[in-house]
């Protein structure tokens, strides 16, 4: 349990950590975490405003997830609340009035919300006291609502929120408003940038690339758990990589039209002009001003590299087009990677993103089966793929699928 000169103390610093977190879903994930810290609160949910909705984003809730082996997560589903009085989220959105409720299974039947028991009876858990804020901006705009349930006392028993908190917590979400809000501006531009490749190749839709990027950092955040990396390191990690993910094949806007928007296979020809697009990625990020640049440039390059060595683009300088000295094969061409030689973040996405077009439409293909998808990772584990990021993706497969149903083609 915090003092309150600590809890003081601790949200001077998270204002100024929080502002370093560039994508938003790794931001929406550490504002929740850091405010349930913040209050001891056992549970707790992040809604983002969309239009005239909230959007269910993250939720957290450590009874339940004690209840899970070492290493899962809780899988949850996403859904859509209106702007109104009649939820406690809802009337926090269109009211801006904080809630701090005592017991929600007591609310008086004069009040114009009510308390959905629906989770709980479904999950055994017992929601009671709830502190519900708006995310309000500088400018008075409200982005979100954060709501936090089950404060705990020392002991572990579920007390109501403490009213001293209430002005603490409220200075915390509006910090968190803002960063919220950069956020959003930069993934909206992110989002820009990939539209212009959908433009260009259909196959590259905002669905695709969210569920690659949220992939990816389940399956990073799941293989440095089991590596011991420490949390300052995973943290600074998912932020870059997310964004980088998403960004994967963004090289392929220097590829021409009748490549990329050919209906059937391509001949052997038109693979090598499109193999060009993950060096022609690299090349975008050439000048290097942040992490940022250089895990984009890294996964653009890598991403199409294979375990056993037999994928590109190898042993190349990505800016110049030429060969590494000391990685040339006999016809002077480079040496494709291999093993550990291809980068992480590389080897993680080049699964994330195979997975996903395995398990999609194309104009080439139908739609696998979930069963064909996951023989094939299991035969291509040591070949295509690095072996320990194939038995990590299993690992958290319930993860992976929860993903997909979060991002849904449309």
């Amino acid at each position: 349990m915090l003092t309150e000169k600590q809890k003081f103390s601790k949200i001077i610093t998270l204002g100024i950590e929080i502002t370093q977190v560039k994508d938003l879903d790794v931001l929406l994930e550490r504002i929740l975490r850091e405010a349930r810290h913040l209050v001891n609160a056992d549970a707790g949910t992040i809604y983002v405003k969309e239009e005239d909705k909230l959007k269910f984003s993250y939720t957290h809730n450590d009874t339940l997830q004690k209840r899970l082996p070492p290493g899962k997560k809780l899988i949850y589903s996403t859904f859509s609340l209106p702007i109104n009085n009649q939820t406690i989220a809802g009337y926090v959105a269109n009211t801006g009035d904080m809630l701090n409720l005592q017991d929600v299974y007591k609310l008086p039947t004069t009040l114009p919300f009510s308390f959905n028991r629906k989770f709980d009876d479904l999950s055994g858990y017992r929601t009671q006291s709830m502190l519900t804020f708006p995310l309000r901006t500088n400018r008075g705009d409200i982005v979100g609502v954060l709501q936090l349930i089950n404060e705990k006392s020392s002991r572990g028993k579920v007390v109501p929120f403490s009213k001293k908190d209430e002005p603490l917590i409220m200075h915390f979400a509006n910090m968190a408003a803002v960063a919220i809000e950069r956020a959003q501006l930069t993934r909206a531009m992110i989002l820009r940038t990939i539209k212009m490749a959908e433009l260009r190749d259909p196959k590259e839709t905002g669905a695709h690339v969210n569920r690659v990027g949220s992939y990816s950092v389940a399956l990073y955040e799941h293989w440095a758990g089991k590596q011991g990396v420490s949390h300052e390191i995973i943290e600074k990690n998912r932020d870059i990589l997310r964004m980088a993910a998403m960004l994967h094949d963004v090289g392929k806007v220097a590829i021409s039209d009748t490549i990329l928007k050919k209906p059937g296979r391509l001949d052997d020809a038109e693979r090598d002009a499109m193999k060009l697009h993950s060096m022609m990625g690299a090349r975008l990020f050439s000048e290097q001003y942040s992490d940022f640049d250089d895990a984009s440039a890294v996964v653009a390059l890598n991403h199409h590299e294979k375990w056993d060595g037999t994928g590109y683009p190898g042993h190349i300088n990505p800016y110049d087009g030429k060969t590494i000295p000391g990685y040339e094969q006999g016809d002077g061409k480079p040496r494709p990677k291999k093993g550990d030689e291809i980068p992480l973040f590389g080897r993680i996405v080049a699964l994330a993103d195979v997975y996903d077009a395995l398990s999609s439409k194309r104009a080439y293909k139908e739609k696998w089966d979930e069963s064909q998808v996951l023989d094939e990772l299991k035969a291509c584990s040591g070949t295509h793929f690095d072996p320990a990021i194939v038995d990590t993706f299993f690992d958290c497969i319930d993860t992976i699928r929860n993903i997909s149903e979060r991002y849904p083609d449309h």
